[in-house]
């Protein structure tokens, strides 16, 4: 008799589990739109049901990651009312609309917010 761990177990399906749950923490650690340091973790969670005569027991394996969250993308509006009453909100850009650039391109207009009413 050859004892193996319960993480062998159902033909190696649990072990493939755990493994793409590795992978997904992978890409999540090498996404650059994720902060770099922070913790990332696999959750095995191995649920027993025995019957009423305690001879066969079900088992639910359940494989879970908790990536990094994407950091936020910020940005700021610029708000105000035309001469109509009309409320409008810019985004803030470094550059002035028109304004060239020192390669001879043009600053394009600063984007509108749509505001549905």
């Amino acid at each position: 008799m050859d004892p193996k761990s319960i993480l062998e177990m159902a033909r190696g399906a649990i072990t493939e589990r755990v493994d793409y749950e590795m992978s997904r923490i992978m890409d999540n650690i090498m996404d650059a739109n994720t902060k770099p340091t922070e913790k990332r973790k696999i959750t095995l969670t191995i649920e027993f049901t025995p019957d009423d005569d305690r001879q066969t027991i079900a088992v639910s394996v359940t494989a879970k990651s908790t990536l990094a969250a994407t950091t936020p993308i910020k940005t700021a509006l610029y708000a105000s009312v035309d001469s109509f009453g009309e409320f409008h909100a810019v985004e803030m850009t470094p550059q002035v609309p028109g304004q060239l650039g020192f390669d001879g391109s043009e600053a394009a207009p600063a984007p509108v917010l749509r505001i549905a009413k």
